[in-house]
């Protein structure tokens, strides 16, 4: 995201990194792809069925890319989302990918962070 983009609320910021995302994988980068699914599991996180969704983006491109380790960890994380939401335990900030533990919180981008404190305000 950039600065024109600063007034965006946690729906249009997650569609801004889909778009990315499909945009990046049309180009063939598969980093920048991921890049922008963690962002959107970021930003998603908090909430039940954007969370779901985001982890099934990133079982899509796990299995397009024929990435077994990650498509596991993504089921496992289909599973523990749901659990997470309801009982509010989530590692905020977790990019949701199987190289990070499903349980650890991380530092939240800054533009990310601008959102997320817009919502809650």
């Amino acid at each position: 995201m950039n600065e024109r983009d600063e007034a965006l609320d946690i729906k249009q910021a997650i569609r801004v990194e889909y778009r990315a995302q499909a945009e990046a994988l049309q180009r063939g980068d598969l980093d920048e792809a991921w890049l922008h699914l963690e962002r959107a599991h970021i930003l998603a996180q908090t909430r039940f069925l954007p969370h779901l969704v985001s982890h099934g983006k990133m079982f899509a491109l796990a299995v397009r890319m024929r990435d077994g380790r990650e498509a596991a960890g993504q089921i496992l994380r289909l599973v523990l989302a749901p659990l997470g939401n309801l009982t509010g335990r989530l590692p905020i900030g977790n990019t949701g990918r199987s190289t990070v533990s499903a349980f650890a919180p991380r530092d939240i981008p800054p533009d990310l962070q601008a959102v997320l404190d817009r919502d809650a305000g």
